[in-house]
């Protein structure tokens, strides 16, 4: 099951090599953007939670449950 979630997500995470963390957009692999910002430099917890954010609307968007 967790699977087939997860072949719906479009965002992941990455460590960069200095400890730090970025979320990409596993499409482009680009960095991923919230309100024009690149979303590097993150602790794991803060890239992890963004990641789980990003793909539950990403989700909800293809559902057509949100604008």
């Amino acid at each position: 099951m967790a699977k087939a979630r997860r072949s719906m997500n479009r965002y992941e995470m990455r460590e960069d090599g200095t400890g730090m963390w970025a979320v990409y957009d596993i499409f482009t692999g680009m960095t991923a953007e919230v309100n024009g910002v690149p979303q590097d430099g993150l602790d794991i917890e803060q890239a992890d939670d963004l990641v789980d954010l990003l793909n539950a609307e990403y989700i909800a968007r293809r559902k057509g449950t949100t604008h």
